[in-house]
């Protein structure tokens, strides 16, 4: 396992990768194909977007690729080492160390304060933040007069922020987003996509997002498509007139299990 505290290795040509991932729900006749043989590379200190029609198993890839789910077939990696081949256990272990999320529900702990809650995962692993790093990420999340609040004491943004800033406090290899904006309104939202596109860019942090949003989309490096539980395209450096175009080409299909 690497260093909590060490910075992620953008040296590494790929993050992360699925091949050929099967993913299956039900049995029989009712049997959902969430993922149908998907393959996506995830570039090292890259934003990467994934988008698709309702059902098209972009969340259901995230799961898998974050080791939270898992797969009927094919393989999964996390700079090099096959989610797959662990037990729970050690995927658990490669989750706390190596992973950062950020999700649509923040996920705060109620009883905590910003400050313990941004450094929850370092507690769970009986480690201490790296105060500079921890300053650092404050600071640019603007969070520095609201680290004693409690998060009924924050707005649904600052809740956010916080979140995002739980995400990268253990410098992780990767950080997966799971529609990061659904619960902010505009302003709150082009707030936390700035902060994911510099973490990214003046940071060297590895970032997948999965978004129903071109605007959003638009921040990363890379929109990836999926259609049938497949990657059927992708777009580098798109606008958001770009991306729904490209959207436009896709038949809406029905919605189904893993989304």
């Amino acid at each position: 396992m690497t260093d909590l505290i060490t910075k992620p290795d953008t040296n590494r040509a790929v993050a992360a990768e699925a091949r050929d991932v099967v993913k299956v729900y039900g049995r029989g006749d009712t049997a959902v194909h969430a993922l149908a043989g998907a393959n996506l590379r995830i570039p090292a200190g890259q934003f990467t977007a994934v988008m698709g029609p309702s059902g098209s198993g972009k969340s259901t890839l995230m799961h898998a690729l974050a080791g939270l789910d898992t797969i009927d077939s094919g393989q999964v990696l996390l700079g090099g080492a096959e989610l797959t081949a662990l037990s729970e256990r050690d995927r658990t272990l490669m989750r706390r160390e190596r992973i950062g999320f950020v999700f649509q529900s923040f996920n705060l702990v109620p009883s905590l304060t910003a400050a313990e809650n941004i450094a929850l995962p370092l507690t769970l692993a009986g480690k201490r933040p790296d105060p500079a790093w921890q300053a650092e990420l404050v600071r640019i999340l603007g969070l520095a007069d609201r680290l004693d609040h409690r998060p009924t004491e924050l707005s649904g943004g600052q809740q956010q922020r916080v979140a995002a800033a739980r995400a990268l406090i253990t410098r992780p290899e990767i950080v997966f987003a799971d529609e990061p904006t659904g619960n902010l309104d505009s302003r709150h939202g082009e707030a936390l996509l700035v902060f994911l596109r510099h973490a990214t860019t003046d940071l060297g942090q590895t970032i997948v997002m999965v978004t129903h949003d071109p605007a959003a989309a638009a921040h990363a490096d890379r929109v990836v498509f999926l259609a049938d539980g497949r990657v059927v395209d992708e777009l580098a450096h798109p606008s958001s007139t770009d991306i729904l175009t490209r959207m436009g080409r896709f038949e809406v299909a029905a919605p189904r299990a893993g989304e």
